[in-house]
């Protein structure tokens, strides 16, 4: 099915009244605190909740009206029909011909038999591999699976790279409380062999457990690492005398150590993984919206399949929220409009994620995939140049951990950076330190930083506490540097789906308003290709040498006079 053409943004009605809007507010003067004196009900206007999230969008450098502008361009760029296209089956990833369907990797049984797509029962097709995930989960958390000296998996090893590395890992950490079974996970993504070696150093072979995360079963790094991970593992058994190194014994350690999530059961029966244990996912999931799929396997191992499926249950909350909610109270819409506010009025390149939540420390790092992957285009869908600026640059690091490194540069350089900031009001390890409750000093940092970015510090104000003048301008904040606060009740497998579906969400519909397919990824083949042309030039290829460009063959001749082995 064809789809509709993007519609330019910046021609539609509604951009022009941004537009007018922007140089309204710029000619007037952006001033937070002012808005706040003069609208006592700013909070309250720009306030939602969703789910067990609270979004307050009144630091940013909107006003109540700017949501019915925000609303008018979602109509004029045709973003609820794309929605319905999505969530339907259309194959709106229109340059590989697919469906974009991650949405139904999290749709509850009873819609099996409701979505039909390339004559696919796919909510079906979903729940058929969870429940197969959900039973070698049970497996080796019972210990009924065992590896090959009869020992019970205590380590499972992720091997993959981007989507199968990125999500799963920051799943990982994020629920690192709930894991119950007493089976802890490692991630090995880099071809870099210092990760492999580091991750598997200390390992126990008898009771590691490897799960190879690459569709089609071909992925560079993932199957060097796997190749690599197998010798290890063979290589360790027979040094201690557990297996004694016939080719019988060795293919039945493969079979008990490793698992495959891949859909090319030939190439993963020739690895020596039994097909059986090969959970599939589709093409209509890009890895950067997988991890809900089996790409999370892991995930269900060290959780468990109950805590799985509440993780589901909070993408399914968010899911259902944004494609029900109106426009102008939708606040995932709003928080989507709100970036390309920044990006393409504002000028903005990039935008900091700021978990106050040491478990969310790697999830900056899966936002920069998820949004960098997805909108970095300068193409639209129609294969027509971009009118306007794409994409953002995200970047964040944790709690008061950024405080001490970069916040200097939000609160007083020169480049305007909007943050959204994460929190919750509960925390798993509640701890004091004296009389202090550890976890509200936390949360006193979060509601500062928030204030402190956007009211700022007058000169008068550092007058006011006895500053020499010659160092007052030094310690003067200009404010009116933008946030959103998004508060939750706690971070548990729920509220990680909600927020893992939230940016999903706001990465489309920012896609939608500039007009790119968010679902490719061209931009990340042509390095792998000439790298694959490249590397015979390295050590043993002077023709594959002499090809190359003047910097690379200088490159590749310093390496070749300095390598030590």
């Amino acid at each position: 099915m064809a789809i509709n053409p993007p519609v330019d943004a910046t021609g539609t009605a509604a951009w022009k009244k941004l537009q007018q809007h922007y140089d309204e507010l710029q000619a007037q003067g952006i001033d937070l605190k002012q808005w706040f004196e003069d609208d006592p009900t700013r909070v309250d206007s720009l306030s939602f909740d969703v789910g067990t999230l609270r979004f307050d969008f009144s630091k940013n450098l909107i006003k109540p009206e700017t949501l019915a502008l925000f609303a008018e361009l979602a109509d004029e760029v045709n973003l609820k029909q794309r929605t319905k296209d999505m969530y339907s089956g259309v194959h709106i990833n229109n340059t590989e011909d697919r469906a974009v369907l991650h949405t139904a990797l999290r749709r509850d049984a009873s819609d099996e038999g409701k979505l039909i797509v390339d004559g696919q029962d796919v909510v079906k097709d979903v729940r058929e591999t969870l429940d197969r995930m959900y039973a070698f989960a049970d497996k080796v958390r019972s210990g009924e699976w065992k590896g090959v000296t009869g020992k019970e998996i205590e380590t499972v090893v992720n091997i993959g790279i981007g989507g199968s590395d990125l999500g799963p890992v920051m799943v990982y950490e994020a629920l690192k409380p709930y894991a119950d079974a007493g089976i802890k996970a490692r991630y090995i993504s880099n071809i870099d062999p210092n990760d492999l070696a580091e991750k598997t150093r200390d390992l126990d072979p008898e009771t590691t457990l490897f799960v190879v995360v690459s569709k089609t079963f071909g992925t560079l790094e993932t199957l060097t690492n796997a190749r690599q991970a197998r010798a290890w593992l063979l290589e360790q058994l027979q040094a201690s005398g557990a297996i004694d190194g016939t080719a019988e014994q060795k293919a039945e350690a493969v079979e008990k150590h490793f698992v495959a999530v891949s859909t090319n059961l030939e190439r993963v029966k020739d690895f020596g993984i039994d097909p059986a244990n090969a959970f599939g996912f589709w093409d209509w999931v890009g890895g950067r919206y997988s991890v809900d799929s089996a790409v999370g396997l892991t995930l269900a191992i060290v959780f468990g399949p109950a805590r799985f499926e509440e993780f589901l249950a909070g993408f399914r909350q968010v899911d259902q929220y944004f494609a029900e909610t109106p426009f102008e109270k939708n606040a995932v819409v709003i928080m989507g409009m709100i970036n390309v506010w920044y990006r393409n009025f504002f000028k903005v390149a990039s935008h900091a994620v700021l978990p106050y939540d040491q478990y969310l420390h790697r999830f900056p790092a899966y936002l920069q995939q998820l949004t960098m992957e997805s909108n970095g285009k300068s193409v639209r869908w129609d294969g027509t140049p971009v009118t306007t600026e794409t994409g953002e640059i995200f970047w964040g690091e944790p709690g008061t951990n950024g405080q001490h490194a970069f916040y200097q540069l939000i609160h007083q350089g020169t480049q305007l950076i909007p943050a959204d900031f994460i929190a919750f009001a509960n925390t798993p390890n509640p701890l004091k330190d004296g009389d202090q409750d550890m976890h509200e000093l936390l949360l006193g940092n979060y509601f500062a930083q928030t204030k402190a970015l956007a009211f700022g510090k007058t000169a008068d104000e550092v007058r006011a506490e006895g500053t020499p003048e010659d160092i007052v301008p030094a310690r003067v904040f200009s404010g009116n540097r933008p946030t959103t606060s998004i508060f939750g009740v706690r971070l548990d497998a729920f509220t990680l789906g909600e927020l893992i579906s939230l940016y999903e969400m706001v990465t489309f519909v920012e896609g939608t308003v500039w007009g790119i397919d968010s679902y490719d990824q061209w931009g990340v083949e042509l390095g792998k290709q000439l790298a694959k042309q490249i590397t015979p030039a390295i050590s043993q290829n002077d023709e594959a040498l002499a090809a190359q460009d003047a910097s690379t063959r200088s490159l590749i001749n310093f390496y070749r006079k300095v390598r030590e082995f």
